[in-house]
């Protein structure tokens, strides 16, 4: 007879292999987030410009020029400008993009390229594609078109009050795909049972929206919900890009929080504060993220 493998033997071979393999992301999340997160945690209590060798410690001293910076409140306002009205419009029209195509039996594939495309492709090129079609006549598409309509002729991203909305525009076009496939994959798992039943009961296609399809689609709109408000909190590449010298639209009106940060680590070389308004931003993105998080737990 040939000798047999103890089964124990094979458990233990498998949970070895799986530690093996689970080991190597985790140690990458070590090295590239954990540590470096302790450490921007450190240098928020330190004066340091990157060329000195070592930082010197200075206490509180960067969180209380933080709470007195007006740049600090005028950016603050600004990312969660991008928050407000970039979450809601851009899950809105995702959904409404996905809700549609559903229904399309011909060419669906071709629209979810289209649609998906943009989300794909590098941000850079999409913000200075953006940036070109917002130009002064006669470059920018959006003003010829403008003019074409005997309208005046806007300022657009070099306007105060416009400026916000452009950044926002390419932003929510650019990730709108992604929205529409996360909901698209969430009315696949739907059962078509619950609408066969609801047309035999006689219920209109709005009420089928209404008790099917978004109810349904709650753990789709949570999820979208998290990861879209990160994303919106840490906007920074459109910024860069479509404004004028990197400077984030004419008196700092597009400027997010993380370009700021951006500025005094980078322009500035004043990376103790920047590590201090970076461990706020991380603090202001836990804090929704754990209220989101709980306030769809509790409404399961």
């Amino acid at each position: 007879m040939k000798n047999k493998i103890p089964k124990g033997t094979i458990a233990k071979n498998r949970e070895r292999w799986a530690y093996l393999f689970i080991s190597v992301p985790v140690l990458f999340y070590i090295l590239v987030r954990f540590i470096p997160t302790i450490y921007a945690f450190y240098l928020s209590f330190t004066d340091w410009d990157i060329i000195s060798a070592s930082a010197n410690w200075i206490g509180f001293s960067n969180y209380k020029r933080l709470f007195s910076d007006k740049l600090f409140y005028k950016t603050l306002s600004n990312t969660f400008y991008y928050v407000i009205y970039g979450l809601p419009l851009s899950l809105l029209f995702g959904f409404i993009l996905a809700y549609n195509i559903e229904k399309i039996k011909i060419g669906s594939g071709l629209f979810k390229t289209v649609y998906f495309m943009p989300y794909i492709t590098s941000m850079v090129a999409v913000a200075w594609v953006w940036r070109w079609l917002f130009q002064p006549a006669p470059i920018g598409i959006f003003n010829n078109i403008l003019i074409s309509m005997g309208l005046p002729m806007q300022e657009f991203l070099n306007s105060v009050e416009q400026s916000k909305g452009c950044i926002l525009a390419a932003t929510i076009w650019s990730g709108v795909g992604f929205q529409m496939i996360i909901f698209m994959a969430g009315m696949k798992g739907i059962s078509k049972q619950y609408y066969e039943a609801a047309k035999i009961d006689g219920a209109s296609s709005f009420n089928e929206l209404r008790y099917i399809t978004l109810p349904l689609l709650r753990n789709s709109f949570i999820f979208l919900l998290i990861t879209g408000t990160i994303r919106f909190l840490r906007i920074f590449t459109q910024v860069v890009n479509m404004t004028r010298n990197s400077a984030g639209g004419p008196l700092n009106s597009s400027k997010p929080l993380v370009l700021y940060i951006y500025d005094n680590a980078f322009r500035s070389f004043d990376m103790g504060y920047a590590s201090a308004l970076t461990v706020i931003l991380f603090l202001i993105i836990l804090l929704i993220t754990l209220i989101q998080m709980r306030v769809t737990r509790d409404e399961r």
